[in-house]
């Protein structure tokens, strides 16, 4: 909703009142703006925009977050580095049902910015290598599908890793 730079100056804004009024006796007052200054610096780390895109992606609703990730106009100003490998990520999941060669665009993207959880670069990863095979790039696939099963230190995506082994033998 707001640029990451509206965000800081906000919070700025607010911590500077809080201070006012812990000055003038209304500790309550101080209290609360400090709280809503803390709000702001979370929305800055983790955008809303992001944030209600994945919620609708938990409920399987592909056009839900596209609305969602479509509010962002301009990514580069509107977000952080690593806010903007998870906006071409989820990009990446919701066209990878389509059109692969975008997808894998997306992806390679999302990862060259940087996702913070393993997990979730595991699976860029695992989608990239999905991608590899279809287009009959088995070395590419390879690699990728060794790069996440390294990445994936709680064995969540063990049975797709071992799924597109099992294909890629077809291959």
């Amino acid at each position: 909703m707001f640029n990451k730079i509206y965000k800081l100056i906000l919070t700025a804004i607010l911590v500077i009142v809080a201070i006012w009024q812990f000055f003038e006796g209304n500790i309550g007052n101080g209290l609360f703006l400090l709280l809503l200054a803390g709000i702001f610096v979370f929305l800055y780390y983790k955008n809303e925009m992001i944030l209600m895109a994945f919620l609708r992606l938990r409920k399987q609703d592909f056009a839900g977050a596209k609305k969602w990730l479509d509010k962002i106009k301009d990514p580069e100003k509107a977000l952080t580095t690593k806010q903007q490998g998870y906006y071409w990520y989820l990009h990446g999941l919701m066209v990878s049902q389509t059109n692969i060669t975008q997808a894998e665009k997306f992806f390679k993207r999302a990862i060259k910015l940087g996702l913070s959880m393993k997990q979730d670069l595991a699976m860029a990863k695992l989608n990239l290598a999905g991608i590899a095979m279809t287009k009959r790039r088995k070395r590419e696939a390879q690699m990728l599908l060794q790069e996440a099963k390294k990445l994936d230190k709680h064995n969540m995506l063990d049975e797709q890793i071992k799924m597109m082994k099992q294909q890629m033998k077809k291959i």
